[in-house]
This record gives C-alpha cells, sequence and structure tokens, in this order.
C-alpha cells in the first residue's frame, strides 16, 4: 500500500461531515410529484438514481418529515422531473419549504395515473411506487417506470457546493 500524505485529518460521521461530502458531489437536480389528498405535491431531489434497465425502476430519497411525504408514503404513482439549467428558480421553489409550489408561476399538467407532470422539462416520466425502504429520517423509494417523455429542451441543471449550476464543457 501506498502512503497518502494529504488525506487531511478523519473527522467522526456526523451529520455535517455527510453534508460537508456530499456538497462536493455534483448531482443532477429532478422534481419528485404526487396527487395529494389536499391538490399536488412535490419536491426538489438530487437523489435520483437508475435502478434497472429490465424493469425500468429508479429510487430516490424524501425525508418522513416533508410536507411531500405523507401522499409519497401511501399515494401508488409518482412523477419525476428532470431539469434543466433554465429551471433554477422552479428548483428553488420545490426545495423552499412553504412555497407556493404549484402556484401561477408553475406550468404543469395532469398526466398519466393523475400525476402532476411540470411543463418545459428535459424529461419527465410518471412511475409506480414499488417499495419504500426507511433509511435514517427518510425513505428510499424504489418505483417502476410506466410512461415517459426524453424529448425536452435544455441542458441538466446540476446542485454542487449548495448552489444550483448548468453543466459547462
Amino acid at each position: 500500500m501506498k502512503a497518502t500524505p494529504d488525506l487531511g485529518a478523519a473527522r467522526l460521521a456526523s451529520p455535517d461531515l455527510l453534508r460537508s461530502v456530499f456538497r462536493r458531489h455534483a448531482a443532477g437536480v429532478a422534481v419528485i410529484t404526487a396527487r395529494g389528498d389536499g391538490g399536488p405535491v412535490g419536491f426538489t431531489a438530487t437523489s435520483l438514481a437508475s435502478v434497472s434497465a429490465e424493469p425500468p425502476m429508479l429510487s430516490f430519497a424524501v425525508g418522513t418529515g416533508s410536507s411531500s411525504w405523507p401522499a409519497i408514503a401511501t399515494g401508488d404513482h409518482v412523477g419525476v422531473h428532470v431539469l434543466g439549467e433554465h429551471q433554477q428558480e422552479l428548483a428553488a421553489t420545490f426545495a423552499r419549504s412553504g412555497a407556493d409550489r404549484f402556484g401561477p408561476a408553475t406550468a404543469w399538467r395532469e398526466g398519466p395515473e393523475g400525476v402532476p407532470v411540470l411543463g418545459g422539462v428535459p424529461a419527465w416520466m410518471v412511475c409506480r411506487v414499488a417499495a419504500r425502504v426507511p433509511a435514517g429520517d427518510h425513505r428510499i423509494v424504489v418505483a417502476e417506470v410506466l410512461f415517459g417523455d426524453p424529448t425536452g429542451h435544455g441542458r441538466p441543471l446540476l446542485y454542487h457546493q449548495g448552489r444550483f449550476n448548468g453543466l459547462r464543457d
């Protein structure tokens, strides 16, 4: 084994350590939507991951304390929207607690399975929830893709160092 002199000082695991490390990890930005009892709900997610090609499945994490969790905890379907760099304000709106996420500034329609589908996104999918796996103060939702459209325009929106950014060539 080769010694690496610049490892720095190791810190014990903590929420702050995890946040600090993941600030250095650039992640794509998505908005997850669902139909709730009181109307549409949604939140910004950077935890979107492909799980399986056959059948087509994905996963994302949702906090159990979020206002969207009750609808996702009991609903059968979710919408998954890949955001473009032109949608930084939309990402911020869906990330902000108490925001009017489906107000007049948000273009959306009812899509397949009654799921709210956002307009102007580079890609979207409607999925059937297959599992909700406990993970600390979150749940990992595994969902099977039923419908989608990858033909929207725009370069991907990224989240890095606590800010939304566009992809640079």
